[in-house]
């Protein structure tokens, strides 16, 4: 991470325990800023160990985050003038429909408009598939295409809020196109898949966009990183 010269970090699966010792390294390789969502983590015992961060290498202006119903997996800083909203949804089997209800109140948080460009990022947990004429499958369909009733378009709607019905720039397609799967989250032996992990842009333009493959690959995560460059807002003067 440090080798790639990121001005903004953006973690998922932080907990407790590791936010300190993330904290202290990230400040050591220039990321001096840093806030978690760890305090929103509930008191054990409970499944719900994992939070967000963000780092940065100008300080961060924390904002209110939409009520989502895990309150440690959603992070809204403004760094250099851009928000940043650091995302991980919970999986499709969470209790109470935790993965539905999160897309649904992140993406009415999106939709308000806003005078700073944004960037949405993480693990989003979808789509399922992406086919090559840009038609998206979320995990409301099964394995053939074909939606399940016991999840609906009510579930359907709020995956693809996020990932398409936004409208923002998805920053890996925008530049690779839909020829390639690129899964993020791979099964053993690096097979199968899906690309669950994200960076999506309004008011920004995307200018290189990677998959650090290797890095899951080697063992580092279990999902590849995403690494994005974006052109800067044009600066106004008056």
């Amino acid at each position: 991470m440090a080798a790639v010269g990121a001005d903004v970090v953006c973690l998922q699966e932080v907990t407790a325990r590791t936010a300190p010792l993330w904290r202290e390294s990230l400040h050591a390789a220039g990321w001096p800023f840093v806030e978690t969502a760890v305090a929103a983590l509930p008191p054990k015992p409970t499944k719900r160990r994992l939070a967000v961060l963000t780092a940065a290498r100008t300080p961060l202006e924390r904002l209110p985050a939409p009520p989502v119903p895990w309150g440690e997996r959603v992070l809204c800083c403004v760094a250099d003038g851009i928000e940043v909203v650091n995302l991980h949804s919970p999986i499709a089997p969470s209790p109470e429909l935790a993965k539905i209800r999160t897309h649904e109140a992140v993406a009415a948080y999106l939709r308000e408009p806003s005078a700073r460009p944004r960037v949405l990022c993480g693990d989003l947990n979808t789509p399922r598939r992406e086919l090559e004429d840009g038609t998206l499958l979320t995990f409301a369909h099964d394995s053939a295409g074909r939606l399940r009733p016991e999840r609906g378009e009510r579930w359907d709607r709020a995956e693809r809020a996020l990932v398409r019905d936004l409208g923002w720039t998805d920053t890996w397609r925008t530049l690779h196109g839909y020829g390639t799967r690129d899964a993020s989250w791979t099964f053993a032996g690096d097979k199968g898949g899906w690309r669950l992990d994200h960076v999506l842009l309004d008011g920004l333009t995307p200018v290189a966009s990677s998959y650090a493959h290797d890095w899951r690959r080697a063992g580092l995560s279990d999902h590849s990183a995403l690494v994005v460059d974006v052109q800067p807002p044009a600066a106004t003067t008056s």
